[in-house]
């Protein structure tokens, strides 16, 4: 996400619950104004997410299908696996987990396959909020261990490193909880 050139952040955190994203959603909603209706890769991803946090599935879902063609037809093996992942996340917030779960499957088999090690966190990331979100606790944590792994790897930057501690500690924290009451 760019502001005059400039990376910008929307994230301001994740809840340590949900494990979803905080937003400025006034701020999203600006930048989904900005984008308007390009049709660039970058521009139809940027708004897929945007669409997305500011719970707005079912335009998300649009978006990312548009996304995951102009992706197929002009865009780089790793466009389109950045734009399946993201797709996959919609199903996930529209509660579609095993579809999303397959879908965050074979991206992170071809990634792994091609030694794109951020792609391939990026996946497992996904769909180890899938998990969580579904309550395989155990899944999710498993996930979480390798996308660490993978961004450690990769020398990802600290804020995606802690974001995933944030994930396994949730995820160990549910599956206490879960062991507890039965």
């Amino acid at each position: 996400m760019r502001a005059k050139g400039v990376a910008v952040s929307y994230i301001r955190g994740y809840d340590p619950d949900t494990l979803r994203e905080k937003v400025d959603p006034r701020q999203c909603r600006e930048r989904l104004d900005e984008l308007g209706e390009q049709r660039s890769l970058p521009a139809l991803l940027e708004r897929v997410w945007l669409l997305k946090v500011l719970d707005r599935s079912e335009d998300a879902l649009v978006v990312s299908e548009q996304s995951v063609r102009v992706a197929r037809m002009a865009g780089t093996r790793k466009d389109l696996l950045r734009a399946r992942i993201l797709h996959a996340s919609v199903l996930q917030a529209r509660h579609q987990f095993a579809a999303a779960d397959q879908e965050l499957t074979t991206c992170a088999e071809e990634a792994e396959g091609q030694g794109w090690a951020g792609i391939a966190a990026f996946a497992y990331q996904h769909r180890g909020k899938v998990s969580y979100e579904a309550g395989d606790y155990e899944s999710a944590r498993r996930d979480f261990k390798r996308a660490l792994f993978l961004r450690q790897e990769s020398g990802a930057p600290d804020d995606q490193l802690e974001s995933t501690l944030m994930a396994i500690d949730a995820a160990d924290r549910r599956r206490a909880a879960a062991s507890v009451a039965s």
